[in-house]
């Protein structure tokens, strides 16, 4: 059994009971988290990108609990330049880790860093494949990402203005073939302000997937 934890924006936590993974842990002055950076423990840190609403308290966390960074090759360096353990990646590159496979997708987006390119994660976790799209526009691979995994969670991100909005997350759904879906990334600031509702409506009558609301501070049993 994996528990998705949320906590407001793109940040949650996946755990087995063993094992947690924490993603884009932004905390510190993120206006929906519900705890603190301080008061997060997990052994991995998956980061999409270095916007500092992404890459976050990664670094800090990473010193404080000896987690090890997950991120593309750009992101590591900077993390292992600050003293933290890290694992580099790349597009289209998977690991097998101890806890399961992690597979390095797309996201069309900007990096926050030099040289570096945003991404999202497709992990064999537990019993699940998750796809975590990152912050990202709608783009036709997804409809490739769908058809080489059978994917049982989608997190997309629905904010819109700096990402997918309604329509395309919706669109995304249906192209990705995901059973369920969790939208993330809309409600922390007035220009990624969304009604999660409208996005379930619009998802649920045009694509397969469930559609689960979870607000920050709360869990869902992936199933």
């Amino acid at each position: 059994m994996v528990t998705f934890s949320y906590f407001g924006h793109s940040c949650f936590t996946l755990s087995d009971g063993k094992t947690t993974l924490l993603f884009d842990p932004f905390f510190t002055n993120n206006p929906l988290a519900t705890i603190t950076a301080e008061q997060v423990e997990c052994q991995y840190i998956l980061v999409s990108h270095a916007h500092f609403d992404h890459l976050g308290d990664a670094v800090a966390i990473a010193k404080r609990t000896g987690a090890m960074i997950i991120s593309t090759a750009e992101v590591t360096h900077l993390c292992a330049d600050q003293g933290c353990t890290v694992h580099g990646m790349n597009l289209g590159g998977s690991y097998r880790f101890d806890f399961g496979k992690v597979r390095v997708t797309f996201a069309l987006h900007s990096s926050g860093i030099a040289g570096g390119t945003a991404c999202g994660f497709v992990l064999h976790f537990g019993d699940q494949v998750i796809y975590f799209a990152g912050d990202t526009a709608l783009f036709g691979d997804m409809k490739l990402i769908g058809h080489k995994e059978k994917i049982d969670y989608a997190l997309l991100p629905i904010g819109d203005n700096f990402t997918m909005g309604l329509e395309d997350a919706a669109m995304a759904a249906q192209w990705l073939n995901a059973k369920h879906v969790i939208p993330i990334h809309y409600n922390t600031w007035p220009p990624i302000a969304q009604d999660p509702e409208k996005f379930k409506e619009l998802a649920e009558s045009t694509s397969r997937a469930e559609v689960h609301i979870v607000s920050s501070g709360n869990s869902l049993e992936l199933k």
